[in-house]
């Protein structure tokens, strides 16, 4: 069963935002990575179908799957790792999470369908709507 990364998307206001800012890596070329300080042990099982889903927003609501873990260290010494991942963001029925720091481990059973996969119609909403519905309770 894969395991999955779950991080803060800081900056992000939107799933629509995050995929914008993973667009324009993109068109700059070359691998798309994200580097964070602590290095996963758990990597085998991550690399087994995992994704990092992403919270924004105080939710979570997104994922991108996972390609590789790369431990190294930067120009000061420091241990860090890269993240690469599949340039495609996958909406996720949003979920409530509260903040942390760093990044968390996210079980297969306990992680969010993706949005076209939780309910029929609710994909081709906006967000703001999803965002709006889910607070009132009717999602």
């Amino acid at each position: 069963m894969a395991l999955h990364l779950i991080k803060l998307a800081v900056g992000c206001e939107s799933v629509k935002d995050l995929t914008e800012r993973v667009a324009a890596r993109a068109r700059l070329g070359g691998r798309h990575i994200h580097v964070t300080r602590m290095v996963p042990k758990r990597d085998a099982e991550l690399l087994d179908g995992g994704s990092l889903y992403w919270v924004i927003r105080g939710e979570i609501a997104a994922r991108e799957k996972l390609v590789a873990i790369e431990p190294f260290r930067d120009g000061e010494g420091i241990g860090r790792c890269r993240l690469v991942l599949e340039p495609e963001v996958h909406p996720v029925s949003p979920r409530p999470m509260r903040p942390f720091q760093g990044w968390r481990y996210l079980t297969a059973s306990d992680a969010p369908l993706d949005l076209g996969k939780a309910a029929e119609g609710i994909a081709e909403m906006p967000e703001t709507m999803r965002r709006e519905l889910r607070e009132l309770g009717l999602l």
